[in-house]
């Protein structure tokens, strides 16, 4: 029972290590170029928080998953959203640094916070721990969704 675990637990960092990737050159060269607000996290604080986050969200899904005995009829929904939500995480980091697209970054990021608030909800009655596993994902996501925004506004497109 352990692979499905170590399994399940490490999934979300593939998409990560993808994400990191394509930011590394781009927070050396682009990233710097745009107006963000003073209280954005330092830059070295985003892997550390990915890390912990992505670990935290694979073992929930774990949990879910061995509650509910596996892939059955009645992991679709819960496990369905999960894996809805862990395509439009892996989706955000090439919108935003892969093709410098603000604004449908932040419409993204919109409808991803949506989606975890929905497989938390959907999580909550097959267990309780899954979703306070999911609570300082939806709480980063937050921050990043106003931040997001934040630099969206203060960096208008170029019209060409």
């Amino acid at each position: 029972m352990w692979m499905p675990m170590l399994g399940l637990t490490a999934l979300p960092h593939l998409g990560g290590l993808y994400g990191g990737f394509i930011t590394r050159k781009e927070v050396k060269t682009w990233y710097p170029t745009l107006n963000k607000p003073s209280w954005r996290p330092p830059n070295a604080a985003f892997p550390i928080v990915w890390a912990s986050l992505y670990t935290g969200m694979g073992y929930a899904s774990y949990l879910v998953w061995n509650e509910l005995g596996g892939f059955t009829n009645d992991a679709v929904v819960p496990l369905g959203l999960y894996a809805l939500q862990l395509a439009l995480n892996w989706t955000w980091t090439p919108i935003f640094f892969g093709a410098h697209k603000l604004k449908w970054a932040l419409v993204e990021i919109v409808l991803l916070t949506g989606t975890v608030g929905a497989t938390m909800v959907s999580w909550y009655p097959i267990s309780r721990t899954a979703t306070l596993l999911m609570a300082p994902y939806l709480a980063w996501l937050c921050l990043a969704t106003s931040l997001n925004y934040c630099i969206w506004r203060d960096n208008p497109e170029k019209k060409d």
